[in-house]
């Protein structure tokens, strides 16, 4: 990152002068920076045990947003008795995370210029905006639903720099050999929070009952309503507890840099937007990862509505996404360290990733058209093919993530993140807008999902894996 988009106290050179101007050169010539950098490298980068603390922080501040972000659609029915919710209105608010990201670019450019602190303490407030919008107490149903959606906008807000400043963080804090596990950690907990609001959501919110007189239903409605305030004000008491913790301590960056590569010199903003748009393979691997992530991120944010036709309650929905997205998380975690201790098999693990990917989801998929394939129709083949089909997805995003800054380097990793997961949210975003026109007919949906593994792992398949930035830490500093 360029000094010209970077604040003094940000981007002072950290290992004394003369480090920048050779790893400049490594981006031209790798051998010439080898010949160059030994003499300016003291030894081996130094790691610190708050590392893990500022990564504690920044995980409970992703996992949060992705509770809030999934907070309505696990609970659709029941929202839509207590609050008047329309379809429109249920997938609006899963649509407000992708929206979230329109101004991505301008957190990648403050990421980039004034680091990571500001960033972070910048998104959890929006976060705590958001979330505090929509416990106001209100009688008006109408102002009520705008409230919640004030808020829900707002959350989507904080959104790009959780899903993107990842990378950041791990290559900024921790050394090469932890990068991986870092990038997992701090962006598989996202996912986990919008897992887990398919866990407290209908466990907290009963489900509505449609036979109940008329008298019981206003009750029941009350009760409901009731229940969902609990919610929302249980969440907007744990992100005010991690806005305060994030405040009194987020350091930066470390006093000395844990690698070479944290270190270096990187381009500017303008510079990096310019060579990542140009560059071939990385588009190439971009789609790779846009396509296939932003389906199945729409695909769960409405999962109830999808399985309601196979007469799917609104628990085992919960429960069929919880576990899909937590067997991925912890896939993803595993297969990082495992990335960490084996270097550059990036390629072969997406590859063995998406082909599992593609086998899961076609077999959801012609599990739903049991009439036509006489698949069995089960809670058993539902809960094995979700739960493969998100830990095969879910596990790809550290992986991806690495793959793209070894690719691009000396690119940022922000904003080399910050594009994908725009891209991503882009077709997240184009697919729920028309499942708003078509959501009484989900087929087309479910086949989309096949439809983009299968094109991922051709794009992934015919992708050139380079490795700048190990290249850097592995030999130019030994």
């Amino acid at each position: 990152m360029g000094s010209r988009w970077s604040s003094e106290e940000e981007r002072q050179p950290l290992l004394g002068p003369g480090l920048g101007p050779g790893l400049g050169a490594s981006w031209r010539s790798r051998e010439a920076a080898a010949a160059a950098l030994p003499a300016a490298v003291p030894g081996p980068g130094r790691v610190y045990g708050r590392r893990w603390l500022v990564l504690l922080l920044f995980s409970l501040l992703a996992f949060v947003q992705g509770l809030v972000w999934n907070t309505w659609g696990p609970i659709q029915n029941s929202a839509r008795q207590a609050y008047g919710f329309s379809s429109w209105d249920i997938a609006l608010l899963v649509l407000w995370g992708p929206i979230g990201f329109l101004p991505c670019f301008a957190f990648m450019w403050l990421l980039d210029k004034r680091g990571l602190r500001i960033t972070v303490l910048l998104t959890s407030f929006l976060m705590v905006l958001g979330t505090g919008l929509r416990c106001i107490p209100v009688s008006d149903l109408m102002l009520k639903r705008r409230l919640i959606h004030g808020g829900q906008m707002l959350n989507g807000l904080a959104g790009p720099t959780v899903m993107n400043a990842a990378p950041f963080l791990s290559t900024t804090w921790f050394s090469a050999d932890e990068r991986a596990t870092a990038t997992a950690i701090a962006s598989m907990l996202s996912y986990l929070g919008g897992a887990c609001a398919f866990l407290v959501g209908p466990l907290v919110v009963p489900a509505p009952n449609g036979t109940s007189p008329l008298l019981a239903a206003e009750s029941s409605r009350a009760h409901i309503k009731d229940r969902i305030e609990a919610v929302l004000y249980a969440e907007f008491g744990v992100v005010c507890l991690i806005f305060s913790a994030t405040l009194a301590y987020f350091p930066p960056r470390p006093p000395l840099p844990p690698s070479v590569a944290a270190a270096s010199q990187r381009l500017s903003y303008r510079r990096s937007v310019c060579r990542l748009l140009s560059n071939f393979r990385f588009l190439m691997i971009a789609l790779a990862y846009a396509i296939p992530l932003g389906v199945f991120a729409g695909w769960s944010g409405v999962l109830d509505l999808i399985l309601t036709p196979a007469h799917v309650s609104q628990v085992d929905a919960g429960w069929i996404g919880f576990w899909s997205i937590v067997g991925g998380c912890v896939v993803g975690i595993a297969m990082a360290r495992f990335a960490d201790f084996i270097r550059g098999m990036l390629k072969l693990i997406l590859l063995l990733l998406f082909s599992g990917a593609t086998l899961s989801s076609t077999w959801f998929t012609l599990t739903c058209l049991n009439s036509i394939t006489h698949l069995p129709l089960t809670t058993v083949t539902l809960y094995a093919s979700c739960i493969l089909l998100g830990v095969f997805l879910n596990s790809s995003v550290p992986i991806f993530f690495e793959l793209f800054v070894e690719t691009v380097y000396p690119v940022p990793e922000g904003i080399t993140c910050g594009v994908v997961t725009f891209l991503s949210n882009i077709f997240m975003g184009v697919l729920l807008f028309f499942l708003t026109f078509y959501h009484t007919e989900l087929s087309w949906f479910n086949w989309c999902l096949p439809g983009s593994c299968l094109l991922s792992l051709l794009l992934i398949l015919c992708f050139r894996e380079s490795y700048d930035r190990l290249y850097l830490d592995v030999v130019v500093s030994v």
